[in-house]
C-alpha cells in the first residue's frame, strides 16, 4: 500500500527488492535504475567530502569551523575538475 503525503506518493523515490526465487521484473528493474541514477548524483559529493574527512572539523569557533567545511567542498571540486579534464569533458 502506497501512503500518501499532501496529494503526492511519499515512496515513488525507493528502490524495489527482489524477493526469494522471484526475480524484479524488467519494467521494475528500468524503474530502480533510473532512482538510482538520481540517488547517485546526490550522494557521491558526499562521498567525496567524507574521504576528505568528513564533518570532522578540528577547529574552535563557527567561522574557522565553516572556513575548514568550505575549504573542503572546494578541494572537492577541484578534485572533480581535474578528473573531469583527463577524461576530455569540456567543464566550460
Amino acid at each position: 500500500m502506497v501512503a500518501r503525503h499532501r496529494g503526492t506518493f511519499r515512496n515513488q523515490h525507493i528502490q524495489r527488492r527482489a524477493k526469494p526465487h522471484r526475480p524484479l521484473s524488467e519494467t521494475q528493474a528500468r524503474r530502480n535504475r533510473r532512482i538510482a541514477r538520481i540517488r547517485a548524483r546526490g550522494e557521491h559529493p558526499f562521498a567525496g567530502l567524507r574521504q576528505l574527512g568528513g564533518k570532522v572539523l578540528q577547529r574552535i569557533g563557527l567561522k574557522r569551523a565553516a572556513l575548514q567545511l568550505q575549504l573542503k567542498a572546494a578541494t572537492y571540486n577541484l578534485k572533480r575538475l581535474s578528473g573531469l579534464k583527463e577524461a576530455g569533458v569540456m567543464a566550460f
